[in-house]
């Protein structure tokens, strides 16, 4: 890399906003991941839970999906979960018993499954070739259409319909809440806004902001080097502009995945306040 452009790019913000938009949609999650910690900080336990690994039924087979649900609620209201960058590993299935603890109906379906597995892949480049990239934004939307289709099966009360994300999925909870009309509020932890796009991921969020069907809530940390503060600064401007529901809280000096509890990257003040804010956002919007 030129030097001479480096140094200005740590100079100059929009020069690195520049940099940043120069990647394609999933390498810019490429930059903003760590390794994984030797153990998780959270451990949610399924005492008077429903949970485990379900089959969700879609227009082209099946997918699979951690799904967890009070014992006690059987129509409790839904909230999808948008996996990290690496699946549906053990720390989204603890989110989703987290969520149920807290009286809702959460499922994480496999979004990569049809590419992949993710979870046996150590090495993120090889991630983001082989399985990542390959991931339809389309795909995506239909198989979280399927997933809240599977909860209303189930009893769960899919019309107070909710959906949460980390890092790759931050990003789906922007394009879900432009995709769908059932959905109440969402909260996006951490999901690229602008940036390159290819043909299997043909628009990202600020592109279609003047189409979000429900209140939003954005987490980001103010040391994102791969999320640029002015990026978040620019989809609230947007969604101002449209008259769409949004907030942004920008934790400072915060990295990327402030919420992974197993990795390096987890600051405990900033995690415990966005669970509390996510949790207000749900019950003021009415899930």
């Amino acid at each position: 890399m030129d030097l001479g452009i480096e140094k200005a790019a740590r100079l100059d913000p929009e020069m690195r906003r520049r940099k940043f938009l120069g990647g394609g949609v999933a390498a810019g999650f490429a930059l903003a991941v760590q390794p994984v910690a030797a153990q998780t900080v959270i451990t949610t336990d399924t005492a008077g839970l429903s949970a485990g690994m379900v089959e969700v039924p879609t227009k082209d087979g099946t997918v699979p999906a951690y799904r967890a649900r009070p014992e006690a609620n059987a129509s409790a209201p839904v909230i999808l979960v948008v996996q990290e960058i690496f699946g549906v590993h053990e720390h989204i299935k603890d989110i989703c018993r987290r969520l149920a603890k807290l009286g809702y109906y959460a499922i994480a379906p496999d979004l990569y499954f049809r590419q992949g597995d993710a979870t046996k892949i150590s090495d993120i480049g090889a991630l983001v070739k082989d399985i990542v990239a390959k991931v339809p934004d389309a795909q995506v939307m239909a198989d979280l259409d399927s997933a809240a289709g599977f909860a209303k099966s189930e009893g769960a009360a899919a019309d107070r319909l909710a959906i949460t994300g980390f890092c790759w999925g931050g990003r789906i909870v922007w394009l879900y809440c432009e995709h769908s009309r059932a959905v109440k509020a969402g909260v996006a932890w951490y999901g690229k806004l602008v940036g390159a796009t290819d043909p299997l991921h043909p628009k990202n969020p600020i592109d279609l902001v003047a189409s979000l069907n429900c209140p939003v809530l954005g987490l980001y940390g103010g040391a994102d080097t791969g999320i640029p503060p002015a990026t978040t600064d620019e989809m609230k401007q947007a969604a101002d502009a449209a008259g769409k529901n949004t907030e942004f809280v920008v934790y400072p000096d915060t990295p990327h995945a402030f919420n992974a509890d197993y990795r390096p990257s987890y600051r405990e003040g900033p995690a415990k306040d966005g669970w509390s804010r996510m949790q207000k956002w749900f019950k003021e919007n009415g899930v």
